[in-house]
């Protein structure tokens, strides 16, 4: 069980932690190649190559971009996203972790790679929004989660102590990132996206649902001691 008298930041990330990151899966390697395809009245062979040029912007600012993807390829990404809008949803318990959260005395902050247009989306649709004392988008600081930059930038426009600081999020190279920045306490989401089988992290604990980590739990938070290769 956390202690959460140790604790007096929580940071946490939106997809594939808060919402299903189902959503997002089928809309970048499914539903906007398909779309691309037909609208550019393209054979749809080439969206084989459309996944693959998504993919290898991976861990960068464009990765993450509704904009510059729109400009890339000469689409309304916006709009397409919303064509597939219903699968947006919460990951199981993390709508009632969140209200349990507001009524903490911990600071809780969104940090997530979605840039505001997706904030936006994802926002309208649930009420998200209500829960967080500040948002902050990888694009607001210049840099993605997965650089050092990243945390200090957070840490000087969001000031936390790391040593006092919860971080939850479903990217392994993210959460390293976090570690190494000094973050204390660290989990890892094992099943970010519904429709795909839970995974393991190496150096931090994996979290299955939330409910663990509020009133009798069983959940103790500590460092993981890393694996030799």
């Amino acid at each position: 069980m956390i202690d959460w008298t140790t604790i007096d930041t929580v940071l946490l990330d939106m997809d594939g932690t808060l919402l299903d990151l189902h959503f997002d899966s089928h809309f970048w390697l499914e539903h906007l190649p398909r779309r691309y395809c037909e609208l550019h009245r393209l054979d749809s062979a080439l969206q084989a190559d459309l996944k693959a040029r998504i993919i290898s912007e991976s861990g960068t600012l464009n990765w993450y971009s509704l904009d510059y993807w729109s400009r890339e390829l000469k689409l309304d990404v916006v709009a397409l996203k919303r064509e597939v809008q219903h699968l947006i949803g919460y990951r199981h318990e993390a709508e009632d972790f969140l209200a349990w959260l507001r009524d903490q005395p911990q600071r809780v902050v969104l940090a997530t790679n979605a840039d505001r247009h997706g904030i936006e989306l994802k926002f309208g649709l649930t009420g998200m929004g209500d829960y967080f004392d500040a948002v902050v988008s990888s694009a607001d600081l210049g840099h993605a989660k997965e650089e050092q930059a990243f945390w200090h930038r957070l840490n000087e426009i969001e000031p936390f102590e790391p040593a006092r600081t919860l971080f939850i999020d479903d990217n392994p190279q993210v959460l390293e990132s976090a570690r190494t920045y000094g973050i204390a306490h660290l989990l890892g989401v094992r099943q970010p996206d519904s429709k795909r089988e839970p995974r393991d992290f190496e150096h931090v604990h994996g979290l299955d649902g939330f409910a663990v980590l509020t009133a009798g739990g069983g959940l103790h938070l500590e460092h993981e001691e890393r694996k030799e290769s």
